[in-house]
């Protein structure tokens, strides 16, 4: 196993924003260990380099030995691109924004510590703070690191309490997959809930969904703050107009035909939810190029002080 320290996981500075350029930009929601050094071969034959992404932020390439690649930003700690054999299988909304002040809309965001509307933010604000890289490593060609949220002053306004979440991506020949783990380093209890906002590229009239089958349902469509209860008697669920719909106590395992040609195994553990979304003509512009099957814990996580949450996600092309 090789093993680079984050110092050497970038390009020049002269190319990206200094510590305190950042710091004016982000105010508190900017991290001091997201610091940029000096460029570095080593890292590109391990497949880890940090470069400069649009607006100037910074983002994390992924490449592996078999010829795969992912992208992320350290804002948000969102993964926005995975490619294998050239082919991009996830998916950015055409009005993201990639400016620090806005979550990045596609690919893999977080939704923490809460997942839909609530008392705070909508979908929490880990999707609208930047992480910091911990780790990183190469296992036989397939590169992996470990990016890492703490609470601060902007969090603890909406959210009072300490944590880590740490965040784990790695790249592999046809999969991607992701380890969430969620600590309590508070003095006293605390909940929460989450999700990983999975957007992929799709033939919106194409695509579907197997595994959900039985599943009880709460369809937000058409409102949303009254779901209705069923249960999913489909065995391929497809999506003909506005989809909103939560499955609860879902598979380990479901298979996405993105009607395009591929077939994408999401397989997790400790998720226990699923959630199916496209927008429809509510966002006319990209609705026909992408779905979300979102992994979920859409119940109430309860972590005493010094207990942690682990939940991880594998992405693969079957």
């Amino acid at each position: 196993m090789a093993t680079i320290s984050m110092s050497c996981i970038s390009l020049p500075t002269a190319r990206l924003s200094t510590n305190r350029q950042l710091k004016r930009q982000f105010g508190h929601r900017y991290s001091t260990r997201m610091s940029i050094a000096s460029g570095s071969n080593e890292t590109k034959c391990l497949g880890v380099q940090l470069t400069e992404g649009l607006g100037t932020l910074p983002k994390v390439v992924l490449t592996s030995s078999h010829g795969s690649e992912a992208e992320l930003y350290l804002f948000g700690g969102c993964v926005t691109s995975w490619k294998v054999a050239g082919k991009d299988l996830l998916f950015v909304r055409p009005d993201a924004v990639f400016n620090g002040q806005k979550p990045i809309s596609g690919g893999l965001p977080h939704c923490f510590p809460q997942f839909g509307p609530g008392a705070i933010q909508q979908h929490g604000f880990a999707r609208n703070v930047n992480w910091s890289v911990l780790d990183s490593e190469n296992v036989e060609g397939n590169p992996m690191i470990t990016l890492e949220l703490k609470d601060n002053e902007y969090s603890r306004a909406m959210w009072d309490f300490s944590f880590q979440a740490l965040y784990k991506i790695i790249l592999d020949e046809k999969s991607l997959s992701t380890e969430l783990v969620i600590t309590n380093n508070d003095s006293k209890k605390f909940s929460f809930t989450t999700a990983l906002h999975t957007y992929f590229s799709a033939s919106v009239g194409s695509a579907s969904v197997k595994g959900l089958k039985g599943c009880k349902t709460l369809n937000k469509d058409p409102d949303p703050k009254n779901p209705v209860e069923g249960k999913e008697e489909r065995d391929t669920v497809t999506f003909p107009g506005f989809v909103d719909c939560v499955y609860l106590d879902a598979p380990s395992e479901l298979q996405l035909d993105n009607g395009l040609g591929n077939t994408i195994s999401i397989s997790n553990t400790n998720w226990t939810d699923a959630v199916l979304w496209n927008p429809h003509l509510t966002m006319e512009a990209c609705y026909k190029d992408f779905v979300c099957v979102e992994n979920a814990k859409i119940g109430q996580v309860q972590l005493e002080p010094e207990q942690s949450w682990t939940a991880t996600q594998s992405l693969s092309v079957i």
